[in-house]
């Protein structure tokens, strides 16, 4: 028996051979010597004789022109206290979801306006070390909170969404409106990377290629959404529309690219066109550094939408007509439907897309590269982006080593954003067997 299992492994990794071999040779092997060559000083000047440099490569990527305003430590430890300030917002916010059940609300929620009460008396003197004591409290609280159970669980579980767009605004609104700054400044997370766009072309490449994922993913996936719901009804031309559709996915990001160039134009662009038709001032998109990363995002948003609606499409009629059916004897309107039925069961497709569309959204390069004729956007690198920042040390500046460095910084970005989606997936994804 152990023989028959051997012979079959060994058939196996015969047949596996020569694609092992061509990933060893084009994947593998690159994957490997770009992260050894991450250590070295291998640039024009070195092209012979490189030579270790350690982790010379990672400072260089890291350091900063000028001096940033607050260190990183500092920003992290506000932002600690802004992420718990938010998450006590929603919590009351659930709380006040329970009142609306007409049940009796628990001793929590008298707590956290208690806690909400002390942080507004004292955020105006609270320093770093009252900042870090703060963000102590709150997350003690919160931890015995969710060890007991404290929190209304059905509202998360009915409103998670909801409950997650309330935390987001609320954390903008700490940081930007009624956060701990002196003389006007904000401190936390996110005005240290802007702080640092400024300062360093690592950190303006991740701000940027943030801003842009931030701008196309959600956008993209709703209208990819909308459009599958559409196409998933009984219309005339259905074939057509898919087609349509999905036409501009499968054209070259190159001829992508020209056309939009040509749309965008000053003068004779058709989208300034309609915009001086319907009484609007016409935009400068490719001029003008603050339409950057937007104009962007539209011709990524334009070109992948239709393969989004493809597979929201495929996944909508995976879905067991029973349902609708039971919902409609229940008297479930189509809004409770798609809240109840449609959207939870749709939940694995929706993770598997929102895991592909950031990571092809952090490599955007060609989009760039083709609407600004090779430049990283009309004008204080507003178009720059990770992979655009690792192409201009590798082929124009020739600097290999310090090149390799930054695509390896970009992967562990990307691995981290992969790493919490699938964490959060785990928890919201509905699988029907």
């Amino acid at each position: 028996m152990k023989m028959s299992k051997v012979r079959e492994a060994i058939l196996a990794y015969l047949f596996l051979a020569p694609a092992l071999v061509v990933l060893s040779i084009f994947t593998f092997w690159p994957i490997g010597f770009s992260f050894v060559l991450s250590f070295f000083k291998w640039d024009f000047r070195n092209m012979k004789s490189p030579y270790f440099y350690g982790l010379g490569n990672y400072k260089e990527i890291l350091k900063f022109d000028y001096p940033v305003k607050f260190p990183f430590h500092v920003g992290l430890v506000y932002s600690l206290v802004y992420i718990g300030l938010a998450i006590l917002i929603v919590t009351i916010v659930s709380e006040i979801f329970r009142i609306g059940t007409r049940k009796k609300p628990s001793a929590i929620l008298y707590v956290l306006l208690a806690v909400m009460v002390a942080y507004f008396l004292v955020r105006n003197s609270l320093n770093f070390v009252g900042s870090v004591i703060f963000a102590a409290v709150i997350g003690l609280f919160l931890f015995i909170a969710l060890r007991k159970k404290l929190f209304y669980k059905k509202f998360f579980e009915d409103h998670a969404w909801f409950a997650f767009l309330i935390w987001i605004v609320s954390y903008i609104i700490f940081e930007f409106r009624l956060s701990a700054g002196l003389n006007g400044e904000t401190f936390g997370i996110i005005s240290f990377f802007m702080d640092a766009a400024e300062k360093n072309l690592f950190f303006k490449a991740l701000v940027n290629t943030t801003y842009y994922v931030v701008l196309t993913v959600p956008i993209g996936l709703t209208l990819a959404l909308l459009i599958a719901l559409l196409l998933n009804n009984d219309i005339k031309f259905r074939a057509v529309f898919r087609t349509a559709f999905f036409i501009p996915f499968v054209t070259s990001s190159v001829a992508v690219g020209l056309i939009w160039k040509w749309i965008y134009n000053d003068d004779v662009g058709l989208l300034n066109y309609f915009l001086t038709s319907l009484g609007l001032k016409p935009v400068r998109w490719l001029k003008d550094a603050k339409w950057t990363i937007p104009t962007v995002s539209i011709v990524s948003i334009w070109k992948n939408v239709g393969y989004n609606a493809i597979i929201f499409l495929a996944g909508l009629q995976n879905i067991d007509a029973f349902y609708y059916e039971a919902a409609e004897v229940d008297g479930a309107n189509s809004w409770q439907k798609f809240l109840k039925i449609t959207w939870p069961l749709l939940s694995p497709t929706t993770f598997f897309l929102v895991i592909v569309s950031v990571i092809g959204a952090f490599k955007v390069f060609q989009e760039v590269f083709v609407l600004y004729d090779g430049l990283p956007g009309p004008y204080g690198n507003s178009g720059m982006t990770m992979v655009y920042y690792v192409f201009d040390l590798f082929y124009r500046q020739q600097r290999m080593g310090i090149a390799s460095a930054a695509a390896y910084l970009l992967f562990l970005i990307i691995l981290a954003f992969t790493f919490i989606q699938y964490r959060v997936g785990n928890r919201v994804v509905e699988y029907v067997s």
